[in-house]
């Protein structure tokens, strides 16, 4: 049977136990299962095969599970379905909740621990996945899938006050947007490569399909442009890249205090930009 351990604010009595809450606490669990764990060997050879060139390489690099094989993607589906990963998230939300699988926006990861002020390094530094913790009316709830990793490294969950080092078949649970999380740890080439699965559920109330509806197309936006991002300026190289990069990290820093403010700065500079093409245009 797979396991789970709660380990928020450091006692059982932490659960939610049905409780609507605003914040989804980090969870840790385990894939103990035989013919889970015979997935995850399966996966983890296939990643070593088709991205042998990338595993030698020192960025990190994310890609959609939707662009991978079908049998691929049926296999991986074996894990971000399971049981223990639906009751776990079930258990943690109001009753009769609807758990949407954002399976568009879930993402096959190999990590470099890189910093190198590219837009990778946020995924080591205190930072929120999201910047939406102010839609009161949705979760989203992400599921970080280790196929491959030893106790190197340790992931701080610093709001459920919970601290994991993840080995092969464990997996953790997080608030996306209001889980402020960091690794720890030093790079070395000799560590066992860090191979896992980003997978995303929207969590809404019942009855409640329009607020389900555009929390979905507000976190589909800003996932993409933030990823987009972050992809073009890793381990930068061009003047571009490196600006880049370090909007990536400026935002993220800004995001950690308010995640209004970083909307702020980029609507006030737009409404700017705009502001002077009008003034501009009238002049001539």
């Amino acid at each position: 049977m797979s396991s789970m351990l709660n380990e928020a604010d450091g006692s059982t009595a932490a659960r939610s136990r049905g409780q609507a809450s605003r914040r989804f606490p980090a969870t840790i669990g385990r894939f103990d299962e035989p013919a889970e764990r015979a997935v995850i060997d399966s996966l983890t050879r296939w990643v070593e095969e088709r991205y042998r060139a990338d595993l030698s390489e020192r960025p990190s690099k994310h890609v959609y599970v939707s662009t991978l094989p079908e049998p691929v993607v049926a296999e991986i589906d074996r894990l971000r379905d399971s049981a223990i990963i639906r009751s776990l998230i079930a258990s943690q939300v109001a009753p009769g909740s609807v758990i949407a699988p954002m399976k568009h926006t879930d993402e096959l990861y190999l990590s470099h621990y890189n910093k190198d002020r590219g837009g990778d390094q946020g995924l080591f530094d205190k930072h929120y996945d999201g910047n939406l913790r102010f839609l009161a009316s949705s979760v989203v709830v992400r599921a970080l899938i280790y196929l491959q990793s030893d106790a190197t490294y340790k992931v701080v969950f610093d709001d459920s006050r919970v601290e994991k080092a993840f080995e092969t078949y464990d997996f953790g649970l997080l608030d996306f947007h209001r889980e402020l999380h960091w690794v720890e740890g030093q790079y070395n080439p000799d560590d066992r490569q860090r191979i896992l699965l980003k997978c995303n559920y929207l969590v809404t109330p019942r009855n409640a399909a329009v607020a389900g509806r555009t929390a979905l197309a507000a976190n589909t936006a800003v996932f993409y442009i933030v990823k987009s991002a972050m992809e073009y300026s890793k381990s930068p190289r061009t003047p571009a890249q490196r600006a880049v990069g370090f909007l990536c990290n400026l935002f993220r820093r800004l995001n950690n205090v308010h995640p209004l403010i970083p909307l702020a700065l980029v609507g006030g500079t737009a409404a700017a930009a705009l502001a002077g093409a009008v003034w501009g245009v009238s002049f001539l």
